[in-house]
């Protein structure tokens, strides 16, 4: 199945004449005003954001409103950015600040070819002031637009279902004509793949390859008894949450396509809390998307996973002993398998999260699932995964740093995950170094989840919530903590504001010292903080 979301584009609003005057383009992650002293230099005070520069809860009518502004100000930005004139802009996203600055997201298309890994952000002050973030620094172009290489002979190279999609590559040093191709398939574990290969249109050669199906792991009955969003329909109640964009939950009953059944029952009461009944797995599902909506809109202002207050919806029970759970843009829904002995529903509370967490990233920076921005992909989901844990406060999933504590998917009592120390699960390096983008993504996502944990709590030994943590860094030098909350903020804004398709632990470095300097303060203790706290994981610039 060949997802539609990545082609989407956003806009913003403008003069034509003020835009060209007053635009300040600035290369991917190369972000100005944000000259981060020593954390010695600069004493720690607490973190105080700025509220200005806090998210605007935006209603779907208002998001739709910015969305619309960023299309008249597109045409304009072709000669403000100095941009090719074969080119064209559509805009993806649009956000705004509390202080009235907005940001609008755009994909972009060169001579009707959509161009990948060339994404732009334009950043426009209420005073009318733009800059802009560019994926890509250099002019998009490329000498011709007819390929060497036939369509017919990467299908038949890749074994490929269907001819692959004529495409501008601009994720390299050089952008490149190539074709995209979709191969659909099954991952080793039993999850879909939508695996997306990028091939050079003149050489032949491989550019790019990334998957499409975010994945992840969890399990339920953890939640206890918790209030739910339903809907009375006639005789029957749904697992239809109203107040909540309409979010539903599906019963997939093994299956693994399709959206399934509604869950349905003559009572409001749901689920018994163990295995025998369908719906206990369902409760936990359904519950975790109400959270997740609730954490994103009270923490962040953002209404639902686009941002426009539509819901996306749940599948539980899916598959034959199915041990994952994963998000999927092309039916905008997460599902969740039953774990071994179908026993285990995957469908625990910072699960939950972590899958939704993927719709947020797919809609916004739309990090793409390979090398060092698919790790900054998992660790965003795992990240935001704890945040929706600790906004819901269980008490019968204490909120931790320790993803999937409760699943015992490893089959010896330990978790998923550990944000405070990654190395701990065996594979996951705690630090950055090169090559680190040829692991697996969630292995990759180590030094990303290190670096919020330590941002949020501060290096070395300590208990929260009757956990013990004794986080470490590269060179043993203490770095404090900002607290949770503010560290959430810091990596939502980098994410929705400066990070790109392609980003890497070197931008995500750059765009969280920038959003730090946007909430508080470009001379604050908060940036010399967030500098000092990647590089206790050995990101240096």
């Amino acid at each position: 199945m060949r997802p539609t979301s990545p082609r989407v584009l956003r806009r913003g609003h403008g003069r034509s004449a003020r835009t060209a005057a007053a635009l300040t383009v600035l290369a991917a992650v190369m972000l100005t005003g944000v000259q981060p002293t020593s954390a010695a230099a600069a004493p720690h005070r607490p973190a105080v954001p700025v509220p200005g520069a806090r998210p605007a809860e935006l209603s779907p009518e208002e998001h739709a409103a910015l969305l619309k502004e960023a299309a008249e100000l597109a045409v304009s930005l072709l000669s403000a950015l100095n941009l090719d004139p074969r080119e064209s802009l559509r805009p993806a996203d649009a956000a705004k600040d509390a202080d009235g600055t907005v940001h609008f997201r755009y994909n972009r298309s060169f001579a009707a070819l959509p161009v990948l890994g060339g994404d732009l952000i334009v950043h426009r002050t209420a005073r009318g002031a733009l800059t802009a973030t560019r994926a890509h620094p250099a002019p998009i172009a490329v000498p011709g637009t007819t390929p060497t290489i036939p369509a017919t002979q990467v299908m038949g190279a890749l074994h490929a279902p269907a001819l692959p999609d004529l495409v501008l590559w601009a994720g390299g040093t050089t952008p490149a004509l190539a074709w995209e191709s979709v191969l659909p398939g099954t991952q080793d574990d039993g999850t879909p793949s939508e695996r997306h290969v990028v091939t050079d249109a003149t050489t032949g050669t491989e550019l790019y390859a990334f998957e499409d199906v975010r994945t992840g792991v969890g399990q339920g009955q953890y939640n206890g008894t918790v209030p739910l969003g339903t809907k009375q329909n006639f005789l029957l109640y749904e697992l239809n949450d109203v107040a909540r964009g309409g979010h539903k939950t599906y019963d997939l009953r093994r299956g693994t396509s399709g959206q399934g059944t509604l869950f349905t029952k003559w009572s409001d009461k749901w689920g018994d809390g163990t295995q025998s009944s369908p719906e206990t797995a369902a409760v936990d599902a359904h519950y975790g998307a109400a959270m997740t909506w609730d954490y994103f809109k009270n923490v962040h202002g953002r209404t639902g996973i686009r941002g426009d207050g539509a819901a996306a919806y749940s599948r539980v029970h899916a598959g034959d002993n199915y041990k994952n759970a994963y998000w999927s843009g092309d039916c905008f829904c997460m599902t969740y398998g039953d774990g071994a002995g179908n026993a285990r529903p995957l469908t625990e509370l910072d699960v939950a999260g972590h899958e939704m967490a993927h719709g947020v990233t797919f809609a916004t920076a739309g990090l793409k699932y390979a090398r060092e921005s698919g790790g900054l992909n998992e660790a965003t989901s795992d990240i935001f995964g704890t945040g929706v844990a600790f906004y819901a406060d269980d008490a019968d999933d204490v909120p931790s740093y320790l993803m999937g504590k409760l699943i015992d998917i490893n089959g010896n009592g330990t978790p998923l995950r550990y944000l405070d120390r990654p190395s701990r699960d065996g594979h996951s390096p705690d630090y950055w170094y090169d090559g680190i983008g040829d692991i697996d993504v969630h292995y990759s996502s180590g030094p990303a989840n290190h670096f919020f944990y330590l941002l949020a709590e501060g290096s070395g030994a300590k208990t929260i919530n009757g956990i013990a943590y004794d986080s470490p860094t590269v060179d043993g030098a203490a770095v404090p903590g900002i607290g949770r909350v503010n560290a959430e903020r810091i990596w939502y804004r980098a994410l929705t504001t400066y990070m790109t398709t392609t980003t890497d632990y070197s931008g995500a470095r750059a765009a969280t010292l920038q959003a730090a300097a946007d909430l508080f303060g470009a001379d604050s203790g908060t940036v010399a903080t967030v500098a000092a706290t990647w590089s206790a994981v050995n990101v240096t610039g």
